[in-house]
Protein backbone atom coordinates (compact mmCIF):
# COMPACT_ATOMS: atom_id res chain seq x y z
CA UNK A 1 0.00 0.00 0.00
CA UNK A 2 3.01 2.46 0.86
CA UNK A 3 4.27 1.84 -2.73
CA UNK A 4 1.29 2.19 -4.26
CA UNK A 5 0.53 5.77 -2.71
CA UNK A 6 4.24 6.60 -3.01
CA UNK A 7 3.99 6.10 -6.91
CA UNK A 8 0.54 8.00 -7.23
CA UNK A 9 1.96 10.95 -5.22
CA UNK A 10 4.87 10.93 -7.69
CA UNK A 11 2.59 10.82 -10.39
CA UNK A 12 0.43 13.39 -9.54
CA UNK A 13 3.71 15.49 -8.65
CA UNK A 14 4.52 15.32 -12.54
CA UNK A 15 1.29 15.61 -13.52
CA UNK A 16 1.11 18.97 -11.56
CA UNK A 17 4.44 19.95 -13.60
CA UNK A 18 2.57 19.37 -16.32
CA UNK A 19 -0.45 21.53 -15.54
CA UNK A 20 1.93 24.28 -15.01
CA UNK A 21 2.21 24.96 -19.01
CA UNK A 22 -1.44 23.24 -19.86
CA UNK A 23 -4.06 25.54 -18.18
CA UNK A 24 -6.35 22.74 -18.75
CA UNK A 25 -5.03 20.88 -15.38
CA UNK A 26 -3.99 23.28 -12.08
CA UNK A 27 -0.62 22.62 -11.76
CA UNK A 28 -0.01 23.29 -8.21
CA UNK A 29 -3.14 22.38 -6.46
CA UNK A 30 -2.73 19.23 -8.42
CA UNK A 31 0.88 18.60 -7.23
CA UNK A 32 -0.22 19.74 -3.26
CA UNK A 33 -2.66 16.54 -3.68
CA UNK A 34 0.34 14.33 -4.24
CA UNK A 35 1.49 15.75 -1.50
CA UNK A 36 -1.48 14.44 0.55
CA UNK A 37 -1.28 11.32 -1.11
CA UNK A 38 2.52 10.80 -0.21
CA UNK A 39 1.67 11.80 3.95
CA UNK A 40 -1.67 9.31 3.42
CA UNK A 41 0.78 6.51 3.28
CA UNK A 42 0.57 4.52 6.52
CA UNK A 43 4.24 4.02 7.14
CA UNK A 44 4.32 8.11 6.41
CA UNK A 45 4.12 9.64 9.74
CA UNK A 46 1.46 12.90 9.02
CA UNK A 47 3.10 16.17 9.24
CA UNK A 48 0.71 19.12 9.77
CA UNK A 49 2.55 22.12 9.21
CA UNK A 50 4.32 21.09 6.19
CA UNK A 51 0.72 20.08 4.46
CA UNK A 52 -0.58 23.68 5.71
CA UNK A 53 2.38 25.68 4.72
CA UNK A 54 2.22 23.85 1.33
CA UNK A 55 -1.35 24.60 1.10
CA UNK A 56 -1.39 28.17 1.80
CA UNK A 57 1.52 28.70 -0.63
CA UNK A 58 -0.23 26.38 -3.07
CA UNK A 59 -3.68 28.85 -2.66
CA UNK A 60 -1.63 31.93 -3.65
CA UNK A 61 -0.22 31.10 -6.06
CA UNK A 62 -3.31 29.42 -7.94
CA UNK A 63 -4.96 32.66 -7.11
CA UNK A 64 -2.32 34.63 -9.05
CA UNK A 65 -2.36 32.67 -11.64
CA UNK A 66 -5.41 33.61 -12.64
CA UNK A 67 -4.86 37.05 -11.71
CA UNK A 68 -1.26 37.87 -13.22
CA UNK A 69 -2.32 37.73 -17.03
CA UNK A 70 -5.01 39.69 -16.32
CA UNK A 71 -2.78 42.44 -14.23
CA UNK A 72 -0.13 41.99 -17.28
CA UNK A 73 -3.02 43.63 -19.89
CA UNK A 74 -3.76 46.42 -17.28
CA UNK A 75 -0.53 47.58 -16.44
CA UNK A 76 0.38 47.59 -20.34
CA UNK A 77 -2.64 50.01 -20.68
CA UNK A 78 -5.07 47.35 -21.05
CA UNK A 79 -9.05 48.01 -20.17
CA UNK A 80 -11.39 46.05 -18.73
CA UNK A 81 -12.16 44.40 -22.24
CA UNK A 82 -8.89 43.78 -23.03
CA UNK A 83 -8.32 42.17 -20.22
CA UNK A 84 -11.81 40.04 -20.82
CA UNK A 85 -10.39 39.44 -24.10
CA UNK A 86 -7.40 38.18 -22.68
CA UNK A 87 -9.35 35.17 -20.56
CA UNK A 88 -11.82 34.45 -23.59
CA UNK A 89 -8.46 33.82 -25.92
CA UNK A 90 -6.94 31.84 -22.96
CA UNK A 91 -10.18 29.58 -23.17
CA UNK A 92 -10.31 29.77 -27.29
CA UNK A 93 -6.47 29.22 -27.59
CA UNK A 94 -7.24 25.63 -25.23
CA UNK A 95 -9.30 24.53 -27.54
CA UNK A 96 -8.56 25.24 -30.72
CA UNK A 97 -6.80 23.03 -32.71
CA UNK A 98 -3.67 25.20 -33.87
CA UNK A 99 0.21 24.96 -32.29
CA UNK A 100 0.83 27.49 -29.73
CA UNK A 101 -3.44 28.31 -29.35
CA UNK A 102 -3.06 28.96 -25.56
CA UNK A 103 0.14 31.25 -26.47
CA UNK A 104 -1.55 33.00 -29.80
CA UNK A 105 -5.18 33.05 -27.82
CA UNK A 106 -4.92 35.46 -25.11
CA UNK A 107 -2.81 37.74 -27.09
CA UNK A 108 -5.25 37.98 -29.81
CA UNK A 109 -8.20 38.07 -27.39
CA UNK A 110 -6.75 40.85 -25.65
CA UNK A 111 -6.20 42.77 -28.89
CA UNK A 112 -9.82 41.78 -29.93
CA UNK A 113 -10.99 43.22 -27.00
CA UNK A 114 -8.85 46.75 -26.73
CA UNK A 115 -10.22 47.06 -30.62
CA UNK A 116 -13.75 46.46 -29.60
CA UNK A 117 -13.19 48.84 -27.08
CA UNK A 118 -11.99 51.92 -29.09
CA UNK A 119 -8.49 51.92 -28.72
CA UNK A 120 -5.95 52.34 -31.48
CA UNK A 121 -4.14 49.68 -32.92
CA UNK A 122 -1.12 50.34 -31.10
CA UNK A 123 -2.34 50.88 -27.57
CA UNK A 124 -4.44 47.62 -28.14
CA UNK A 125 -1.30 45.79 -29.13
CA UNK A 126 0.79 46.90 -26.39
CA UNK A 127 -2.16 45.71 -24.20
CA UNK A 128 -2.11 42.01 -26.12
CA UNK A 129 1.79 42.00 -25.11
CA UNK A 130 1.21 42.80 -21.47
CA UNK A 131 -1.59 39.63 -21.42
CA UNK A 132 1.42 37.36 -23.43
CA UNK A 133 3.90 38.71 -20.69
CA UNK A 134 1.46 38.00 -18.13
CA UNK A 135 0.67 34.31 -19.31
CA UNK A 136 4.14 33.50 -19.37
CA UNK A 137 4.90 35.31 -16.12
CA UNK A 138 2.42 33.04 -14.34
CA UNK A 139 3.22 29.85 -16.02
CA UNK A 140 6.80 30.16 -14.99
CA UNK A 141 5.59 31.24 -11.26
CA UNK A 142 3.43 27.71 -11.44
CA UNK A 143 6.04 25.80 -12.50
CA UNK A 144 8.85 26.87 -10.09
CA UNK A 145 6.19 25.92 -7.19
CA UNK A 146 5.25 22.85 -8.62
CA UNK A 147 9.03 22.10 -9.12
CA UNK A 148 9.75 23.27 -5.21
CA UNK A 149 7.01 20.41 -4.38
CA UNK A 150 8.11 17.64 -6.43
CA UNK A 151 11.79 18.41 -5.10
CA UNK A 152 10.41 18.07 -1.32
CA UNK A 153 8.69 15.19 -2.34
CA UNK A 154 11.60 13.72 -3.41
CA UNK A 155 13.48 14.84 -0.30
CA UNK A 156 10.46 13.48 1.78
CA UNK A 157 10.98 9.82 0.17
CA UNK A 158 14.92 9.59 0.84
CA UNK A 159 13.80 10.46 4.18
CA UNK A 160 11.27 7.68 4.77
CA UNK A 161 13.11 5.07 1.87
CA UNK A 162 13.54 2.73 4.85
CA UNK A 163 10.10 2.60 5.82
CA UNK A 164 8.68 2.99 2.21
CA UNK A 165 10.98 0.07 0.58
Amino acid sequence: MDIFLVLLAGVLLIVGILGSFLPVLPGVPVSWLGLIVFFLAPSIEMNYWFLGITLIIAIVIFILNLAVPAMGTKKYGGSRSGMIGATIGLVVGLIAPIPFGILIGPFIGAFVGEIVNKSNSKSALRAAYGSFLGLVASSVMEFLVSLAFLILYIYKVWEFKEVIF
